[in-house]
């Protein structure tokens, strides 16, 4: 089996889009502010509900991978129809200053973890990690639910984003 053979197995799995962010702490005290970091993830599924436990899968030596080896705390958006252009803004590869693709987007600022956590998310949850598992060329990052915030679901954008056979996608009627 080839990886291209795999990768079109794989992209026939429908799966929900997320926004994984973390603040990246200042290089020093008297230095300029941390940065906020995101990543788009469709890697992402609940494992626990004794503790709360969830799981991202994140390209190892990633940027957010470096991060979060560092940084224990980060945020989860589960990302509605209404925000495609928020997954592929953060789901560039060559892309410029994080800073920059937060600039224009609103968001609030996570009170357990200083994560950025999207406005019009379907669902948000700050985390703390647990673990880490090295599989194959990626980082399993399994972490604990601090909170979760429910906004109510506007009705005509209350759908999950899906990404699927490579392109986003919403969920049929």
């Amino acid at each position: 089996m080839s990886n291209d053979e795999f990768r079109e197995a794989m992209s026939r799995l429908a799966a929900g889009v997320v926004l994984v962010t973390a603040r990246e702490e200042p290089l020093s005290a008297d230095g300029p502010d941390g940065e906020d970091v995101g990543m788009t993830a469709t890697a992402f599924m609940s494992v626990s509900l004794d503790p709360p436990l969830v799981l991202v899968s994140l390209r190892e030596g990633s940027r957010m991978d470096d991060l979060l080896a560092e940084q224990p705390l980060w945020g989860v958006s589960v990302l509605a129809e209404a925000q495609r252009h928020v997954a592929g803004r953060f789901a560039m590869k060559g892309r410029i200053s994080d800073r920059l693709l937060f600039e224009d987007l609103t968001h609030t600022r996570g009170p357990a973890s200083g994560a950025l956590l999207m406005d019009g998310a379907l669902a948000t949850l700050e985390c703390r990690t647990e673990s880490r598992v090295e599989a194959g060329d990626h980082t399993l990052v399994i972490g604990r639910v601090l909170s979760t915030a429910l906004p109510p679901l506007p009705p005509s954008e209350g759908g999950p984003l899906t990404y699927f056979r490579g392109r986003y996608r919403q969920l049929g009627a």
